[in-house]
């Protein structure tokens, strides 16, 4: 009884952290604008931000206490028990899939509900959505089989390890994490073509000058392609993919439209300071420490029976394990995540560094106002936002960074 509490508890204590800081987030929404970014938003459209802003934090609150309010259910009623409890203990995979499945299928319909009032209601309100009916339901279906997929996928791998392993499992567990990591890196951009269109960069100034920017340094450019993101949003977005110097560059056909090519280069030359800082790599090693961390909460899920047994079980479900560390890591991924987000700010400043340093300052200012404007961005969050939940500093903060490098380098 008394670990049934602790884990409800735990559940309890990540819920009132995320509700917290989503009440600090809407209150910011009325900080002062700070002096340099004044030319961002005009009055009538720095109030719709504020509608906007106060609008999104509402829905998240209210589902962050729906998710809440179902693992609370899920974790007193012994439901995934029950679950469990419908195939014979000896039929193991049965048992883990079905625990799986109801805690998907329980979240199933908040989650399409909550993308639907986010896309289709609020963004579509505010003039960013452009996703119909039929390519939401497409992306919900693409969405959720990929989760279930995964999510199976790590309780197999999490009971493989355990099985063949026993105790060593903390270093393997951590090891295959970073594995998978940089697996999901690889195919994501197998993945981003699925329900997307991809279309050769025309030839011409700004192809040639994205191309010089990257050969210059080394790098080979297998493709510069234009992504059709318009069909979903307004809002602008680039990066590049590929492992080692050959890299594939695609731009959201929303930033073509909306930047000038010294913006872009801007953009892209900021990308290129994190692969010359090798800051990917950096981030990977950084979290084989969370990764260990993780590996021993998972040791611990499959070890200790009573974990189980104190939620009706009546030995070790691998399914309710891989659950059980989910619920765990709502309490520590904040701390961690502090770290990741620190080193991750420090990073974006040198990136920004590096298109001063390509002789793309002031497009670099130009494009980070440009890029906050059209993605509706917060101007002014709160430092405990900033703190715990970003993983880019504050924009007025850059911009600064940028005026004072641009006066050193005069």
């Amino acid at each position: 009884m008394v670990t049934k509490l602790i884990i409800i508890l735990t559940v309890l204590l990540s819920t009132a952290y995320r509700i917290v800081l989503g009440i600090v987030e809407m209150r910011s929404a009325n900080n002062p604008t700070p002096a340099n970014l004044a030319d961002v938003y005009d009055a009538e459209t720095y109030e719709n931000w504020k509608r906007y802003s106060r609008e999104k934090s509402r829905l998240s609150l209210i589902f962050i206490c729906i998710s809440a309010v179902i693992s609370l259910v899920l974790l007193a009623t012994n439901a995934y028990a029950w679950a469990a409890s419908l195939f014979p203990v000896e039929n193991w995979f049965m048992q883990l899939f079905s625990v799986i499945v109801l805690d998907l299928l329980v979240n199933l319909i908040p989650g399409i509900v909550r993308s639907y009032l986010f896309n289709m209601v609020i963004e579509q309100k505010y003039g960013f959505n452009r996703t119909t009916i039929k390519t939401f339901i497409f992306d919900q279906i693409r969405s959720n089989s990929l989760e279930l997929f995964l999510s199976l996928a790590l309780a197999m791998l999490l009971l493989g390890i355990h099985l063949w392993l026993g105790d060593w499992m903390i270093v393997a567990f951590a090891a295959a994490m970073f594995l998978f990591s940089l697996f999901i890196s690889f195919m994501y951009p197998i993945f981003s073509r699925i329900g997307n269109k991809f279309t050769p960069l025309e030839d011409g100034e700004l192809k040639d000058r994205l191309m010089e920017l990257l050969t210059k340094h080394g790098y080979k450019v297998k493709a510069i392609e234009v992504m059709d993101a318009s069909r979903r949003t307004t809002k602008l977005n680039a990066y590049f993919t590929g492992f080692g110097k050959m890299k594939t560059i695609v731009l959201y056909d929303n930033l073509v439209n909306a930047m000038t090519p010294d913006e872009i280069c801007a953009v892209f030359a900021h990308e290129l300071g994190h692969g010359l800082h090798k800051d990917v790599l950096k981030g990977q090693i950084l979290n084989i420490g969370n990764l260990l961390l993780m590996g021993v909460m998972v040791w611990i899920a499959v070890r200790e029976p009573i974990l189980h047994t104190s939620f009706g079980f009546t030995e070790v479900n691998y399914g309710f394990a891989y659950i059980l560390v989910g619920c765990v890591l709502g309490l520590v991924q904040p701390l961690t995540g502090m770290i990741m987000n620190a080193r991750s700010r420090a990073a974006e400043y040198k990136a920004d560094a590096q298109a001063v340093k390509e002789g793309y300052g002031p497009a670099m200012i130009t494009a980070l106002k440009k890029l906050a404007r059209e993605n509706f961005a917060h101007l002014a969050p709160a430092r405990l936002d900033v703190l715990m939940d970003y993983s880019h500093p504050p924009l007025a903060e850059r911009i600064a960074a940028v005026e004072k490098q641009l006066e050193n380098k005069d």
